[in-house]
C-alpha cells in the first residue's frame, strides 16, 4: 500500500466522533498524512495492523484515534480500573509527548480516563495513582511496565485490570526490541487477553519487528507508506522535505566547525547529537560557554529524573540548542527544528535514519548534517544503499574560530571540566569500538592525537587502547594535573581529604608490601610443603621409617594454612605460629 493520496478527515471511510473532528480542527491538522489514511479504517474495523512509515510522517495519530474510536464503541463501557487501551514506547519522552496528544483528545471524553507509567516517578506513586483514578488507557515503557504487573502485594491488580483489553499499540516497535526489551515485552504480552487489536509502529522494519509481528499479531495488513515519487524498490527512509548533508573534518577541527555552525544558526531550533552521556556532559558544557545569547539544553540516558522537564522545556522554545544522545532519536515531536546535527555518527545506520526525522516532520521542510571523519567518506554510500538516504556534501564552513584553547581553560580553570574530557574522550573511543558498521568505523584507524587535540585534553587518558604507544606529536600540558582544583569548595575539599587519607595510606601500607611480597613465596613454599607431605605419607603407607613428629609438623602446617584461606586467622597470626612452631621444635632438638 503505497502513495495513498493525502485527503480530509471527512473523506475517511469510517465514520469518526464529532467530538474527534472537533479537536483535530482545532489542533489545525485539516488533512490527514498517508500512514493516517491507511491505518485509521483498518484498526477502527478491527484489523491488526503493522505499519512502517518514515519518521515524522504522524504515526501518533494513526494510532491515537483508533484507540479513543474504539473504546467508544466498546458495548460494555469500561470501568474506572479496567484498562481498554495500552500503548508501550521506549522512552518516557515518547510516552509524555502520546499521553500529551492523548490527554488533548480525551478532554471531550469525560468517560475516559488515561494513565502515564513511565521511569524517573515514583512507582509506589504510580501504584496509588491507579488505585484512586484507575485509567481506562495505560501509556508506559517497557520497565516500568513490567513492574507495575509485580505489584500486587501492594494492591494493584493490573493483571485482572488488562483483562478488558481492546487495543494493544507498539510505538518505535524496532527500538524496543533494539533496546532489549524483548524479554519485558513477552512478560507483558503474557498477561494480556488473546481477543484484542494489535498496531505495531516503526520507521524501520527488522528480522527481530518480523518475529515479534508474527508472535503478537493475528493476521496483520502490512502497511508501508513510502515518501512520494519514490520507485517501490527505492524507498527513501527520510522525509522528502529534508535536506541531508555531510562534511568531511580532521577530529581536530570538528568541534570548532560545530561552534562556528551554532553561532551563525543561534536564532533556530537545533539538535546536537553525540555518542555518549559523558561527550553531551562535556561538549554540553563547552556549548554553554562558548555560544552565548542562546539558550541550551542537555539530555541524555542517565539523567532520570531531570529529563521530562527538560524536553518540555525545549519544547516550548521558539529557538534553542538541545545536546543529547540516542534517546531523543526516535519518535519524539518537538516543533520546528531546523536542524539535525550528528556531531559523531550513530552505532546503527537505522538510528541515524531516526536522529534525521527529529527535523522536516508533518510535510514541514528540515536539515541534516553529519560530521564525518576522512576515513569515514565509505559510510555516506553506505547509508545511500543500505538505508535508501542520500546525503549531499555540504561547503566548508566559513570564518571558523579556534576555541579549543578556551575549552583547556576551563579545564585548567575547574577539574570538574578536566575530569569530563578525559571520560568523554574514554567514552567516544569506547562506543567506536561497537559501532554497528566495524568496516569503516574502525578503532585502529583513529588518529588519537588529532582526537585529543579536538577534545581540548591536558593530556592523554590511560585506557587500554593507549597501552604501550608513544604520541610524540600531541603536547601535554605543563601543569601538573593533579594540581588543578575544583571549582565546588566542598569538592574540593573531599578531594583534599581523600587525597591526604590515601598518603597516610601508603605510608601506613609501605611496610605491608613487602610482608605481601613474603606472603607471595610463602605460599609457593607451602606448596612445596604439601609435595613434601604427599611424599612423606607415601614413603609411610610403603612402610618406610618416616619421622612421626616430621609428619605432625607437616599437618599442623597444612591445618593453620587452611585455616588462613577461609579467614579465620590473619597472615601475622599464621606466620607467627608456623614461627613458633618450629622455633619450639629447635629447642626441644637442642641438647
Amino acid at each position: 500500500m503505497e502513495n495513498i493520496t493525502e485527503g480530509t478527515w471527512d473523506s475517511l471511510p469510517v465514520q469518526l466522533n464529532e467530538k474527534i473532528l472537533q479537536t483535530l480542527k482545532e489542533m489545525k491538522f485539516t488533512h490527514m498524512t498517508p500512514v493516517q489514511s491507511a491505518c485509521i479504517p483498518l484498526f477502527v474495523n478491527n484489523k491488526d495492523v503493522a505499519a512502517e512509515a518514515v519518521t515524522g510522517s504522524g504515526k501518533t495519530l494513526a494510532f491515537v484515534i483508533p484507540i479513543i474510536e474504539l473504546l467508544l464503541r466498546r458495548e460494555e463501557k469500561l470501568k474506572k480500573k479496567q484498562v481498554g487501551a495500552l500503548v508501550i514506547t521506549p522512552t518516557r519522552e515518547l510516552a509524555l509527548q502520546i499521553s500529551e496528544v492523548m490527554g488533548k483528545f480525551i478532554q471531550k471524553f469525560p468517560e475516559l480516563t488515561q494513565i502515564l507509567l513511565i521511569g524517573g516517578s515514583n512507582p509506589a506513586e504510580d501504584v496509588e495513582r491507579f488505585k484512586e483514578h484507575g485509567g481506562n488507557i495505560v501509556i508506559a515503557t517497557p520497565g516500568r511496565l513490567e513492574d507495575m504487573f509485580r505489584r500486587k502485594s501492594e494492591g494493584l491488580e493490573l493483571a485482572s485490570a488488562v483483562r478488558s483489553l481492546d487495543v494493544l499499540v507498539l510505538d518505535e516497535a524496532d527500538r524496543l526490541l533494539d533496546m532489549g526489551f524483548e524479554a519485558s515485552l513477552n512478560t507483558i504480552l503474557s498477561y494480556l487477553p488473546k481477543q484484542r487489536r494489535t498496531g505495531l509502529f516503526s520507521a524501520t522494519q527488522t528480522q527481530e519487528l518480523e518475529k515479534l509481528v508474527r508472535a503478537g499479531l493475528r493476521n496483520p495488513v502490512r502497511i508501508t507508506v513510502k515518501e512520494k515519487g519514490q520507485a517501490a524498490t527505492a524507498a527513501q527512509k527520510t522525509p522528502s522535505r529534508l535536506s541531508n548533508y555531510y562534511t568531511i573534518l580532521r577530529a581536530e577541527d570538528k568541534f570548532n566547525n560545530l561552534v562556528t555552525f551554532l553561532r551563525q544558526h543561534k536564532h533556530e531550533k537545533n539538535l546536537v547529537f553525540f555518542s555518549t552521556c559523558a561527550c553531551v556532559e562535556y561538549f554540553g558544557r563547552a556549548l554553554e560557554s562558548l555560544v552565548k545569547k542562546v539558550t541550551i539544553h542537555c539530555i541524555h540516558g542517565r539523567m532520570k529524573n531531570k529529563r521530562n522537564s527538560i524536553f518540555a522545556d525545549f519544547r516550548a522554545l521558539k529557538s534553542g540548542i538541545m545536546v543529547c544522545t540516542d534517546v531523543m532519536a526516535r519518535g519524539i515531536d518537538i516543533p520546528d527544528v531546523n536542524w539535525v546535527l550528528q556531531y559523531d555518527p550513530p552505532s546503527s545506520a537505522s538510528a541515524f535514519v531516526h536522529r534525521c526525522g527529529r527535523t522536516a516532520r508533518i510535510g514541514n521542510y528540515g536539515n541534516a548534517l553529519v560530521f564525518l571523519l576522512p576515513m569515514e567518506e565509505s559510510y555516506v554510500n553506505f547509508l545511500s544503499i543500505n538505508q535508501k538516504c542520500p546525503l549531499q556534501k555540504m561547503s566548508p564552513i566559513k570564518d571558523v574560530v579556534d576555541v579549543l584553547s578556551k575549552v583547556k581553560a576551563m579545564a585548567l580553570a575547574d577539574r570538574a571540566m578536566f575530569d569530563k574530557g578525559m571520560r568523554a574522550f574514554v567514552s567516544y573511543v569506547q562506543a567506536y569500538a561497537k559501532h554497528e558498521c566495524s568496516l569503516i568505523f574502525r578503532v585502529k584507524d583513529l588518529d588519537f592525537v588529532s582526537m585529543a587535540r579536538g577534545f581540548a585534553l591536558l593530556r592523554l587518558p590511560k585506557m587500554p587502547e593507549l597501552k604501550g604507544k608513544s604520541f610524540p606529536d600531541f603536547t601535554e600540558t605543563t601543569v601538573d594535573t593533579n594540581s588543578i582544583r575544583y571549582k565546588d569548595k566542598n569538592r574540593e575539599k573531599q578531594r583534599q581529604k581523600m587525597l591526604a587519607e590515601l598518603k597516610d595510606k601508603v605510608k601506613v601500607e609501605l611496610p605491608k608490601k613487602n610482608f605481601i611480597k613474603n606472603k607471595a613465596w610463602s605460599k609457593q613454599k607451602s606448596k612445596k610443603e604439601r609435595r613434601k607431605k604427599r611424599a612423606a605419607k607415601r614413603k609411610h603407607d610403603e612402610g618406610s621409617d618416616v619421622d612421626e613428629e616430621y609428619m605432625k609438623e607437616l599437618l599442623e602446617d597444612t591445618r593453620l594454612l587452611k585455616k588462613l584461606k577461609k579467614g579465620r586467622i590473619s597472615e601475622e597470626d599464621f606466620e607467627q605460629q608456623i614461627t613458633n612452631g618450629s622455633k619450639s621444635k629447635h629447642e626441644e632438638e637442642e641438647p
